[in-house]
């Protein structure tokens, strides 16, 4: 095995996070790890999130409230108006509804007399690390979901809401400039009396702007400001010098916790402050909008599918439609090369030039799921940005808002379908179409569940279509080829033949940050379930996971500063798949769920280098006795996948990979390689190349490397790290990447 240490002068090593194995199994032939990590990182309350599976508002009688936004529209588009409560029917999973409230909001062009400001999002990013530190604690009261504001107490009656979201982590100056220079615009020349505008921002924190104003000037003096921070203009009256990397890491403000660290590199964090936002907004009882200026969401299978379906659930239960706006605007792909790279005219015959295409449209997919979960219309490909202004006046001209007690007193956590019909009982009401959300998760209390019905919330979980991300969580997979191919599988099964036998190990591997596991009350252990499914393409259920985890306490109210982490791991022909893991804590019962596709490659192109899933680690241990088939076991010890990619400059950060069948010359083969890594664009370390020249597993077919790269050498920051590999017999190369950030 090609193995490289990189290190540095010093005169003691650095500390290394201490790792406590508490159990090792097998369960039904699939191999489990658990771990416990005491991280470096400080105690830190992660982004607070209410419980997903709870209605929209719901009184302590346990009668749930539900209220619906309904617009109806006619053959040519247009609103219906004039319509009563006696020209609907609400139905909900069937049973038919009485309609308690009934009215009809439409937007007048100035606001109403006596009209003022509405202050609805006074010290948001407080307010939801607030109600991270009580979901944290066990002994904290779960309160009850937020009341309906009745009547018009807020002056919101026949306003049109609009929250304007900048998304400054997506965005390049440029993207911002534009963005604000249309929002402008739109204040300026289109926004009415009638209009309350809220201004938010997002990138390393929520940060708001101005709240609920119908003021233009408030408006534009804050989009000044954004301009002048994160857009291209300049402020006439600073002459700040611009702060160096070195100050910028030595602020204080700027240090990373333990719950920054865990959302760093996926877009949860931004679904996360849109839900959060629609939270607030919930109690307003009418129809609100979220325009929301975006480069575009790069999602992959570090991602949550489930945070994305989470957030458009919660916008729909606070009647808050999302219109993006991906503000890189018109883009054009060299199909045969760019200006800065010169296209060999071969990628217009193998598609290969269709890249740039996919990307971009990969970009833009979450932006589209968003509007049209939510009812509202994604802007893409577009330079003007006013058609999004203008299309958020017309869909909140004019609306139907209805509201109903449900009859089903049940708390059972279910999913409950929501129907809205125009009664055709007249001829001018044929032929109407009604847009409406389509329903809510009843609430459920955990703690007058029994085993069974503990057992069947998971199971509902795994089926749900939006499943609860209470307890956040992040599952990393990979692919490794394994001894003998397809050998000992039944020649019936229609995956193996197609795929000529082959199959891949792949980990399943979780983890969870301490501060989202409570203890009980002088608990000395706290217990977490897990269930997991793998399904194919057809949707078939092809590999299971199930375990009860038991954790030493350590005497705490929680486990900050700590780490789940559970491993699995199961044999897959190549395809695609997915995955879903359901976790509970049993303090509290707070459930987070994560699904997330996986890519099985068919490596059976000899022009082309066959590489597995590269795995970062930060951490390694003992392994179990006995035989593994994981590979990231070697030599009695165990890599652990860092799936946060946050790495501490105190730590050593090791790279993994393999090569299966090189190119051979006299049974030898001429593989070399190297770790380039860059920032910003701009290359700041390259390991020494590594030749290997012989076979490390012949059963395999495999060529092992691991790297191992101290991170004190890099300053705190985010980094890509490209693998270069080259067969220097077969004269292919392959260059995967992987990008991760260093902390102080």
């Amino acid at each position: 095995m090609g193995k490289l240490m990189i290190t540095t002068h010093r005169d003691t090593e650095a500390p290394q996070r201490d790792t406590r194995i508490f159990s090792v199994s097998r369960c039904l032939g699939v191999s489990l790890m658990l771990a416990l990590a005491v991280g470096g990182a400080g105690t830190s309350a992660q982004q607070g999130q209410k419980p997903a599976d709870q209605p929209r508002f719901e009184g302590a009688t346990s009668i749930t409230l539900v209220s619906v936004d309904v617009v109806v529209r006619d053959s040519k588009g247009e609103v219906v108006r004039g319509l009563t409560a006696k020209d609907f029917t609400v139905l909900e999973d069937g049973k038919a509804q009485k309609i308690d409230n009934f009215s009809f909001q439409e937007i007048a062009t100035s606001a109403p007399a006596g009209a003022v400001d509405v202050q609805l999002l006074d010290n948001l990013e407080e307010k939801v690390r607030a109600e991270a530190a009580r979901a944290a604690t066990a002994t904290a009261a779960t309160p009850e979901p937020v009341a309906p504001v009745g009547g018009d107490p807020n002056g919101t009656m026949n306003r049109r809401m609009l929250t304007i979201m900048f998304d400054v982590s997506s965005m390049q100056p440029d993207d911002v400039q534009r963005a604000v220079e249309d929002a402008r615009d739109w204040v300026a020349e289109k926004m009415t009396g009638a209009d309350l505008v809220a201004l938010i921002t997002v990138g390393t924190r929520l940060n708001v702007l101005t709240d609920f104003t119908s003021s233009k000037e408030e408006a534009l003096g804050a989009l000044q400001k954004l301009a002048y921070n994160e857009g291209t203009e300049v402020d006439p009256q600073s002459v700040a010098t611009a702060a160096t990397e070195a100050d910028a890491a030595a602020d204080p403000s700027a240090t990373t916790t333990e719950a920054d660290a865990f959302q760093e590199f996926n877009n949860d964090v931004r679904l996360r402050a849109l839900k959060t936002v629609c939270q607030e907004l919930a109690p307003i009882q009418q129809k609100k909008a979220l325009l929301y200026f975006s480069a575009g969401m790069n999602r992959s299978g570090e991602d949550n599918q489930i945070e994305l379906r989470n957030a458009t659930s919660t916008c729909n239960r606070g009647n808050v439609s999302i219109y993006p706006v991906d503000t890189r605007g018109l883009q054009a792909v060299a199909a045969g090369g760019s200006a800065s790279s010169r296209g060999n005219g071969r990628s217009l015959l193998t598609g290969s030039g269709m890249r740039g295409f996919q990307q971009i449209n990969q970009s833009q997919e979450t932006l589209t799921t968003l509007a049209a979960d939510t009812g509202g219309r994604a802007f893409t490909d577009t330079n003007d940005f006013g058609d999004a202004f203008a299309r958020v006046q017309r869909d909140l001209a004019a609306y139907y808002l209805l509201g109903y007690s449900s009859t089903n007193p049940a708390r059972d956590g279910r999913f409950r379908r929501i129907t809205v019909r125009v009664n055709a009982n007249r001829p001018e009401l044929k032929g109407l179409s009604v847009e409406a959300r389509l329903g809510y998760y009843a609430g459920r209390s955990f703690s007058n569940t029994n085993s069974r019905d503990r057992e069947a919330q998971l199971d509902d979980q795994l089926q749900a279509a939006v499943s609860s991300t209470d307890v956040p969580m992040v599952v990393g997979t990979g692919y490794f080829r394994q001894q003998g191919g397809g050998q000992g599988q039944d020649p019936r099964d229609p995956r193996a033949n197609n795929r000529g036998f082959e199959r891949f190990y792949v980990p399943i591997a979780v983890a969870v940050p301490g501060f989202a596991v409570p203890v009980a009350a002088n608990a000395t252990e706290v217990q977490i379930d897990v269930k997991g499914e793998v399904r194919d393409e057809q949707g078939r259920v092809i590999g299971r996971l199930r375990e009860t985890i038991k954790v030493p306490s350590g005497g705490a109210e929680t486990l900050a500063g700590r780490q789940v982490f559970y491993q699995s791991g199961l044999s897959l022909p190549p395809g695609r798949f997915v995955v879903k893991v359901v976790l509970r804590e049993n303090t509290g019962g707070a459930v987070g769920s994560f699904e997330a596709p996986i890519f099985v490659p068919q490596l059976n192109d000899n022009k082309v280098m066959k590489v597995s899933s590269v795995v970062m680690s930060t951490q390694v241990q003992k392994a179990a006795a006995g035989r593994s088939d994981n590979p990231l076991v070697r030599d009695g010890v165990q890599l652990l996948p860092n799936l946060t990619r946050a790495v501490g400059r105190n730590q050593k950060v090791y790279f993994y990979y393999e090569v299966y069948d090189p190119a051979l010359t006299a049974q030898s083969p001429d593989l070399r390689t190297s770790l380039a890594f860059y920032r910003g664009g701009v290359k700041v370390f390259e390991t020494p190349m590594v030749q290997r020249t012989m076979m490390d597993e012949e059963a395999r077919k495999a060529v092992v490397f691991q790297f191992e790269v101290p991170a004190e050498q890099f300053k705190p920051g985010t980094y890509t790290c490209q693998i270069n590999i080259v067969d220097a017999i077969a004269s292919t190369v392959a260059f995967p990447r992987l990008t991760f950030v260093v902390m102080e």
